[in-house]
Formats: structure tokens, C-alpha cells, sequence
């Protein structure tokens, strides 16, 4: 059983190193206490160091971050900089690609004190997953799509051995979840009525499901899953669907949990795996000091729970669920939280109620 692990850290642009530095302070806490070792790697990159240096992602953080037993990556991006053609720097999506990190993970959990939007009646909870499909699908063409004077295309591409092993993924999340008491259940999120790639997708997604009678599967339209997500979030366990359809309903589903601070993510490969915040790098609130840090923290907790898994480190796996309960328990109690989720704490303040809560 492996006891110490390196961790890549991307700080990222504009809110970024602000969130990211309170985040590897509790987890250098946890793994002290927890008898195990966790060194962190720093990897410049993003728009910032773009902007200094003409280089987004240097080679050194590439090979850094493909050493490392994971990679934490913290808000990337700055509207202001851009490479030469009006594309967005992100090395993030960069990091997918190059590692192949084709399941994009995002929880959307709803706790007692979470600030939804949502009017839940009679103790219902809401407690899914998205699994967004993170390499290929309508982002394939990314900075390379055709445009002329009269039209612009870009290429959805759906590949069979991608979508193979993102359902594989699915199948093995719903089954991990089911013996923790959910439902075990596999919703395929497509558009299978009007695009061929789509009923492609549902497809290896049925032939895949077929191999797992202990857990139940559907398909839902996009746009109805939209609907749901607002209107009966609670049916869902486990969705599966492609990039650009997984980018927006994830989008939704941090709306439902009271906004993007609260919202964390993975992307998942066979050997790799990035953990990052879902919201951007705010650099309109930048240095002021006043960034909530909980997306940031949560992810973290992800990690912790992908490496426990990775290399059968239980101690890991009890301190993912301790800092998970301790950002759960701030929220809820709403007194030491961030303006966003209408409280008058700064970053570091927000984090430390998280310690204290540990």
C-alpha cells in the first residue's frame, strides 16, 4: 500500500493561487495527521505565465504533471489573454487531451444549508453524478473549426473506444455508488432522435449496461434532462453524456447547488487525473482576498478519493469524506462563508472554518 504521493499544482490566473494556497494547507494538515505523505509540485502555466513568457503549458509542468500521482489544478484562464487566433488559453483542457482524461466527473450534491434554488419538500435529497465524456464530442475541432465570410463549422466527433471506456467508467461509479446506498442507476443523456452520432453513443452506452443486470438504465433527450434537473433532480444517480452537452448541465447542476463555489470536478483516465474547481478564475475580484475557496477544497477531497482508490489507501479515502463533512458543516451552519453564498467571510477566513470544522 503506497503511503506517500506527489501532487502536480497548477495555480492558475486570476483568483486561482488565492484559493489553492488555504487548499494545500488543510491537506498538508490532513496527511500529517494522517500518517501519510503528500508533496506538492508546483507547475507554472496558464494565461498569466502566457502573457509573461509566451508559453501556456511549459514542457517542464507537462512532464511534471504527468509524474505525478495526481494533478491539482486550480481556476485557469483571463479574458484579456489570448492566443494570437481569439482562442481562449486553457491549458486545462490542454491537460485532458494530452493525458486522455475522457471521464469528466461532476457531482451535484444538495445538504441540509445548501443555498439551492431548489424548494425541496418532505426530506428529499438530490445526490447524482455527471459524468461528461472530456476529449472529443463538439469540442474535438477546438481552435481548429472551418470559418469563412459565409459559414463556420466545427466537427462532433463520438469515437467507439473513448465512449467505450466512459461507459465502463459509468457502469463502475454507479456500482461503487449503489453499495454505498444510492441508487445504482445509469441515465445515457443524448440527442438519439435527430443526430446519428448521438444513437451511435446510446448504443455502446445499451451494449454496456447489458453487462450489468444488477444496475437500472435509461436515456434521456437533453433537453428534457434540463427540464428534470429543475424539476425532479432527485431521480437521478449516475448520467453519462457527451462534452458540450456534459459542459452546460454541469453548469446547471452548480446552479442548483447554490452557484459554482460549491461546485468541484475530476477528469478521469486510466492513468491520470486532473481535480479543479468548475467556476473560472474571477479576475474582476482577484487579490481583493474575497474568493470562495470551497469548489477549490472540494475537489481536493475528490483527489483524495480517486488516490485512495488508486492505490487501496483507506486513510485517504477517510479524509476525503472528513473534508467533504467539514465544508458541508460550514455551509450549513452559514455563518463563516463567502459573499456569494451570502455571508461577509474572506477566502482565508472561509478555510479556516473548514480546519476548525476537521
Amino acid at each position: 500500500m503506497k503511503s506517500n504521493f506527489e501532487i502536480a499544482v497548477f495555480e492558475g490566473d486570476g483568483i486561482g493561487p488565492e484559493i489553492m494556497a488555504p487548499t494545500v494547507r488543510l491537506l498538508e494538515g490532513l496527511a500529517q495527521a494522517g500518517g501519510y505523505g503528500l508533496r506538492f509540485v508546483p507547475c507554472p502555466a496558464g494565461a498569466a505565465h502566457y502573457a509573461r513568457t509566451g508559453d501556456s503549458l511549459p514542457a517542464a509542468s507537462l512532464e511534471a504533471a504527468g509524474a505525478a500521482d495526481a494533478i491539482l489544478l486550480s481556476a485557469m484562464g483571463l479574458p484579456d489573454v489570448r492566443y494570437p487566433d481569439g482562442t481562449e488559453i486553457s491549458p486545462q483542457i490542454d491537460l485532458r487531451k494530452r493525458f486522455n482524461l475522457f471521464a469528466g466527473v461532476r457531482p451535484v450534491r444538495i445538504t441540509p444549508g445548501t443555498p439551492t434554488p431548489l424548494r425541496l419538500e418532505g426530506g428529499q435529497s438530490v445526490d447524482f453524478v455527471l459524468i461528461r465524456e472530456s476529449t472529443e464530442g463538439l469540442f474535438h475541432t477546438q481552435g481548429t473549426g472551418h470559418v469563412t465570410q459565409d459559414y463556420a463549422e466545427e466537427t462532433l466527433r463520438i469515437t467507439r473506444a473513448t465512449s467505450e471506456k466512459l461507459m465502463r467508467f459509468a457502469a463502475r461509479l454507479a456500482t461503487t455508488r449503489k453499495a454505498a446506498g444510492h441508487a445504482g442507476h445509469v441515465t445515457c443523456v443524448d440527442k438519439a432522435n435527430v443526430f446519428r452520432a448521438f444513437a451511435f453513443f446510446r448504443e455502446i452506452f445499451d451494449a454496456e449496461m447489458a453487462q450489468h443486470p444488477d444496475l437500472g438504465a435509461d436515456h434521456a433527450y437533453v433537453d428534457a434532462t434540463a427540464l428534470w434537473m429543475v424539476d425532479r433532480p432527485w431521480i437521478f444517480d449516475v448520467m453519462v453524456t457527451e462534452n458540450m452537452f456534459g459542459d452546460i448541465l454541469s453548469d446547471l447542476g452548480a446552479g442548483l447547488m447554490g452557484g459554482l463555489g460549491l461546485a468541484p470536478s475530476a477528469d478521469i483516465g486510466e492513468q491520470h487525473a486532473v481535480f479543479q474547481p468548475c467556476h473560472g478564475s474571477a479576475p474582476d475580484i482577484a487579490g481583493q482576498g474575497v474568493a470562495n475557496p470551497f469548489a477549490m477544497i472540494l475537489s481536493a477531497a475528490m483527489m483524495l478519493d480517486w488516490l485512495a482508490d488508486t492505490h487501496d489507501a483507506p486513510a485517504l479515502r477517510a479524509d476525503g469524506a472528513r473534508l467533504r463533512a467539514a465544508v458541508d458543516a460550514v455551509v450549513a451552519e452559514g455563518r463563516n462563508v463567502t459573499r456569494d453564498l451570502g455571508g461577509t467571510c474572506g477566502t482565508e477566513a472561509a478555510a479556516d472554518a473548514v480546519a476548525a470544522a476537521l
